[in-house]
């Protein structure tokens, strides 16, 4: 039996396939293949329609030429061809289009490399050259821990789901030094910027109003630092302005801290579970947050029966925020009866504590250090991370990324490209 092919393993892979749609780059290629002691016959006419058709039954090789001068959406079809491209493929496109965002578009998609056409030999002898570097270069050992996404949604407003939002990004960030995100998808009345007393800046309605720019360089330059460690994308759109999109930027976003972060914390009124329910699909942990009253009982109710079946995989946590010492509403036994099952974690209620923070413009987390808040908040660290590790490779679990889910890991390492070559290139095409 063969064995499944691995990063670094090259015994079953051809060396290089090509899929072109012109005489002249055909003839240059079957030219130079025959220089490296390849063969020439895997020179193949047609161009990224047929290169998907050949790979879906065919291995993928070791480094992969495709023709994208026929292609009507660049972006698109390179989505299909990494759902039949096998992981650790080395991607050179070429084309007519000399455009900086569509190389920029490109290779933050996972391609190695894209030459213009007419291209030289010289030029497709170096672009080959760095693809086989790329390939033969020793594969970084799989992270120890892989990204976390964890959900923050309160269950009736003013039960401080954005305090523990912007507590547990604190603590990722800063205790456990985590690269952490924290995104605030109120985008009109979010308070995630202001309690750590920053300016939300324009970031998250620049993403909504064009998704098409999301990207590495656009995530460094849109997010705001509150740390080395914890970066903050955040509005305050105007309330006259509506918020028009189909939550594919709130996607797209989520998708690219995959990337850069270890974690994402996102606090996520209650309505985006209505209107943009797949922005639940990667979150391994959820943190239900609510408080020990009647309405809030019934809503704590309708929000797990959502979240058993619509996301199934996330582990759900119950936080019961700003108990009061005094009977509250509800008891606690009494409205764990209600909604059938535990309160995880209780966070009682401290106005000093709560003022001392918006004072000095810190999280509910680190303005409560020593204080029974502060132990309630080191548990609720405790309890994400432990969920989050209970999910890991677990029945119900968030699942990792299969092949075709995402360019990004799969062809190629696009991060590993020079940066100095980059430049170069990137300048070179806005001349």
């Amino acid at each position: 039996m063969n064995a499944p092919w691995k990063p670094g393993f090259t015994g079953q892979r051809d060396p290089f396939h090509a899929f072109v749609c012109d005489d002249h780059s055909y003839d240059l290629i079957r030219s130079v293949c025959a220089e490296l002691g390849w063969a020439p016959e895997k020179v193949n006419k047609g161009g990224m329609r047929n290169a998907v058709q050949s790979l879906s039954i065919t291995a993928s090789p070791q480094i992969l030429f495709v023709d994208m001068s026929e292609s009507g959406d660049p972006l698109n079809d390179i989505n299909s061809l990494a759902e039949v491209c096998e992981p650790g493929t080395v991607v050179i496109a070429a084309g007519q289009v000399n455009d900086v965002r569509l190389y920029r578009d490109l290779v933050a998609s996972g391609i190695q490399d894209y030459l213009l056409k007419p291209f030289g030999a010289d030029q497709l002898r170096d672009a080959l050259a760095n693809a086989q570097a790329v390939f033969m270069a020793p594969r970084d050992a799989a992270p120890e821990r892989p990204h976390m996404t964890v959900a923050v949604i309160g269950t009736r407003g003013g039960v401080g789901a954005s305090s523990i939002a912007t507590s547990l990004a604190w603590m990722l960030s800063d205790k456990k030094k985590r690269p952490t995100a924290l995104l605030d998808l109120d985008v009109h009345f979010g308070t995630n910027a202001l309690a750590m007393d920053l300016e939300p800046g324009r970031g998250l309605t620049d993403a909504i109003d064009n998704p098409s720019r999301i990207d590495g360089l656009f995530i460094e330059r849109a997010m705001v630092r509150a740390s080395d460690t914890l970066a903050i994308l955040s509005a305050e759109a105007p309330i006259s302005q509506p918020m028009m999109t189909d939550g594919g930027a709130f996607y797209q976003l989520l998708e690219e801290f995959r990337q850069v972060f270890e974690c994402s914390v996102v606090d996520l009124p209650r309505n985006m579970l209505i209107q943009h329910p797949h922005l639940m699909t990667d979150a391994q942990v959820t943190l239900v947050v609510t408080e020990l009253t009647l309405a809030a009982a019934r809503d704590t109710i309708r929000i797990l029966s959502w979240l058993k079946s619509n996301a199934p995989q996330s582990r759900v946590l119950v936080v019961a925020n700003r108990v009061h010492p005094g009977s509250p509403e509800i008891s606690r036994k009494d409205f764990e009866t209600s909604i059938e099952r535990k309160v995880d974690v209780l966070i009682p209620f401290d106005l000093r504590v709560g003022a001392q923070a918006a004072k000095l413009g810190k999280t509910l987390a680190e303005a409560a250090k020593g204080s029974k808040v502060g132990a309630a908040c080191t548990a609720l660290l405790d309890q994400v991370l432990g969920a989050a590790d209970a999910g890991d490779g677990a029945t119900g679990a968030a699942a990792p990324r299969k092949k075709g889910d995402s360019l990004l890991g799969k062809i190629g390492d696009f991060r590993n490209m020079m940066p100095s070559r980059r430049k170069a290139k990137t300048a070179a095409l806005e001349d």
